[in-house]
């Protein structure tokens, strides 16, 4: 009986040992990831703007109705590129111009009469010199507000008073626009300038002439000095500004945005801390990358500096010569094993 129970005792053992050995077998997982070391440098800074084009100081043409009217058809929509004379909006006159120039012209009618009366009078010495010359005035000056409106009616096909892009267009069709206001605008092609937001600490660092590099997303890239700096921070995008001019043949028109590189210089020749862009992760804002060490990678929250080309400098959380993750880093999670490509 006893040595049937130490049997079984046995077994149990021996079956339990056998599966704390296979769990302790299953490979754990492993992630196959590209290295890269961080290494000391000298740092050619390079600084990545974004903007948009608009029209120069003496590139924009506002087209405005001449007359109180009703907008009929918009003939070239923001951003279409026109010519000279090209038709943009059609106008027609409002009841109220109508009206204007019908009753112009009646007082034109009768004024004139007036005056007619006026000269036979004089001829029979029944009134003088002066009243003739009042008659004559007062029928100059009506016929005068005839043709002005009738001049006004008439110009309400507004036109491109020179090649370029429609900037703007204020109004649809059917509505009313009293005279005067602006219905359009146009950018001389030109006469374009870009604008590009800034970090205001770094608009201190950027003078004038210094040359930026841009990319418009159609056309070609281009270079151009920069105009000037304006170190005043836009409420709304808490930015300040930096100016070029377009240079002609660019391709581009008003609004296209554009993004632009500064090489701010080398960082005076100390040695800065970098590693690969391609290994700098994110966490809600925080930059983060793995850095591996006897085959297992370990999360380093790190500070970062500026952007050299394809690389980024590290302030804090990294020491020359560690192993940063290159590729693969977004599927590991910290104290996870790996092995390179």
């Amino acid at each position: 009986m006893k040595a049937g129970l130490a049997l079984t005792l046995a077994i149990l053992l021996a079956a339990c040992g056998a599966g704390e050995d296979a769990a302790d077998g299953e490979a754990k997982p492993v992630a196959l990831v590209a290295l890269a070391p961080a290494q000391q440098g000298t740092v050619d800074e390079t600084l990545t703007v974004y903007g948009a084009v608009e029209a120069g100081a003496m590139g924009k043409h506002v087209l405005a109705a001449p007359a109180e009217a009703t907008v009929v058809a918009i003939e070239a929509p923001v951003g279409t590129k026109v010519g000279a004379g090209q038709v943009i909006v059609r106008l027609a006159p409002s009841p109220t111009s109508k009206l204007d120039y019908a009753k112009a012209a009646t007082d034109a009618a009768t004024a004139q009469a007036a005056y007619a009366r006026a000269q036979r009078l004089r001829a029979d010495g029944l009134v003088s010199d002066a009243d003739v010359e009042t008659a004559r005035a007062a029928a100059q000056s009506a016929s005068t507000t005839r043709a002005s409106l009738g001049a006004r009616n008439g110009a309400l096909t507004l036109r491109a008073p020179t090649a370029g892009f429609v900037e703007s267009v204020a109004s649809a069709p059917g509505d009313l626009v009293a005279a005067g206001t602006a219905v359009a605008s146009i950018a001389g092609s030109g006469n374009l300038r870009a604008r590009f937001g800034l970090d205001p600490s770094q608009a201190s660092r950027i003078r004038p002439g210094m040359v930026i590099r841009v990319t418009p997303p159609s056309g070609v890239p281009f270079s151009a000095p920069v105009l000037s700096v304006d170190p005043v921070v836009d409420p709304t995008t808490r930015l300040a500004s930096l100016f070029i001019n377009v240079p002609p043949g660019s391709g581009i028109g008003t609004n296209s945005a554009l993004n632009g590189q500064l090489d701010l210089g080398s960082n005076g020749g100390g040695a800065a801390l970098t590693i690969p862009y391609g290994a700098l992760l994110d966490d809600a804002g925080q930059p983060f990358v793995f850095v591996v060490s006897k085959g297992v990678a370990h999360r380093r929250d790190v500070e970062t500096g500026p952007v050299s080309g394809d690389r980024v400098v590290i302030v804090n959380g990294v020491k020359p010569g560690d192993q940063v993750v290159t590729e693969g880093g977004t599927a590991l999670e910290d104290g996870m094993q790996v092995r390179t490509k």
